[in-house]
């Protein structure tokens, strides 16, 4: 009998670590073309000749689908069951990056980037609802989500260094979604095979689970605290990724004089990489914030890593483009434990069985404000001639009012005790 149970146990405990990894590499296959976006932004304007806000539309629809899918989509993990609704949402992400290949307007591929939204949306409000199933407390599932998010900053170095180099050696960018889709067919059929946790099953009580559940959470004063310091992470975060190569570019007539004004080697590879070192540096902090969120007192870290982040944003825009050169991609240190502490500790606050609800309304905002922020910003920059400096003004102004939030989340902690209900009752 005790072997028995000791080979169940082992299974299990093999079956999780499998689903941890399944969860790990789709965040990091997504990645690759999200986070590639402020290097396509670049291709998209010499190829089409679209204005700074026309371009920024690659960035705002694929939010915006994340962000409808989130909000009208998220409750699919839990009425339909996790294994479910990501294998539908890989699906039409797998489909909008092959079609890549047959369309090459400018308004098509407007299209397949709002698809791929979607379907980002559909199978991540899954992820992270699964990441609730396979946690032993919440501590566990801060960590589990911090290395979700660093497998999604290991796709967010690939992405942009694959543009780059296509880009350098004359390859059309488009097939670095070709390239994600088939990656996204394997996950496919791993997560097929997979034998995913049992669902956990509704609280006493609970009622059908529908779009109007999502709804009902917009009037949570937990899942709204954490869905607006979402988006006003994000806004600021897309910042650096969207518009950083705009503003770090010099005025030149032609790619090669792109980073002229940069007088030494060294600095122009930064320059010219500097997309690549935030979100090297983004992905590493999530590795240590692993650790971290173990053993520090999270509200704490979130405070002091945001006013961090006001300093370096100041600094940039102050000093120029040769401080911004080193302060904006030092961004990417302080950033890296934000948002999937955020994303975690809102979706703890709630039972398992509406996990895949709150995370939906939470990426709902999350993606509102990727898809506001850098919109904003670009039409800033159009007002005053094009110049980005003006649109990272507008983020300064996010990254501020996101420390006053978290500041005051440290010093009256809002969710101690509703976190402590939940751990009792749902953890133990």
């Amino acid at each position: 009998m005790q072997t028995d149970i000791g080979a169940a146990t082992a299974m299990h405990e093999k079956n999780v670590h499998l689903i941890r990894w399944l969860t790990y590499l789709m965040f990091m296959m997504f990645a690759m073309t999200s986070d590639s976006v402020g290097e396509i932004i670049k291709e998209v304007k010499r190829e089409f000749d679209v204005s700074n806000t026309q371009a920024s539309l690659m960035h705002s629809l694929f939010m915006i689908g994340i962000a409808f899918s989130g909000l009208f989509l998220g409750f699919l993990a839990d009425k339909f069951g996790r294994k479910k609704t990501i294998i539908l949402g890989l699906a039409l992400f797998a489909l909008s990056c092959y079609l890549f290949l047959v369309g090459s307007s400018f308004e098509f591929i407007l299209g397949l980037i709002t698809l791929s939204g979607l379907a980002v949306g559909v199978f991540k409000t899954a992820a992270l609802a699964l990441i609730g199933d396979i946690s032993r407390s919440t501590k566990e599932h801060t960590g589990t989500m911090n290395g979700a998010e660093a497998f999604f900053g290991v796709g967010a170095i690939i992405g942009p260094l694959i543009v780059a180099w296509m880009v350098r050696e004359g390859v059309d960018w488009k097939l670095l979604y070709v390239l994600a889709g088939g990656l996204c067919t394997l996950l496919i059929l791993m997560a097929w095979k997979a034998d995913y946790p049992v669902q956990a099953p509704p609280t006493h009580g609970h009622k059908p689970v529908s779009f109007i559940s999502s709804l009902r959470l917009l009037k949570n004063p937990y899942a709204m605290g954490f869905s607006i310091g979402a988006f006003l992470y994000v806004a600021a975060e897309s910042a650096i990724y969207v518009w950083m190569p705009s503003y770090l570019v010099c005025d030149a007539m032609s790619v090669s004089e792109s980073f002229a004004c940069y007088t030494d080697g060294p600095q122009k590879m930064l320059a010219m990489y500097a997309v690549s070192v935030f979100f090297s540096l983004r992905a590493l902090g999530r590795f240590v914030g692993i650790w971290m969120m173990q053993r520090y007192n999270w509200a704490l870290v979130l405070m002091l890593f945001s006013l961090a982040i006001t300093l370096c944003f100041i600094a940039g825009l102050a000093g120029g483009k040769s401080v911004a050169l080193y302060a904006f991609p030092l961004t990417g240190v302080f950033m890296s434990v934000i948002y999937p502490t955020f994303n975690s500790k809102g979706i703890c606050c709630f039972a398992k069985s509406e996990h895949g609800t709150v995370a939906g309304v939470i990426l709902f905002f999350t993606a509102a404000g990727a898809a506001a922020g850098p919109f904003i910003m670009g039409l800033v920059s159009d007002a005053f001639g094009g110049d980005a400096k003006y649109g990272f003004m507008v983020a300064t102004g996010f990254s501020v009012v996101l420390f006053l939030g978290l500041l005051y989340n440290f010093v009256f902690n809002p969710t101690e005790k509703r976190l402590r209900e939940i751990e009792a009752v749902e953890y133990s």
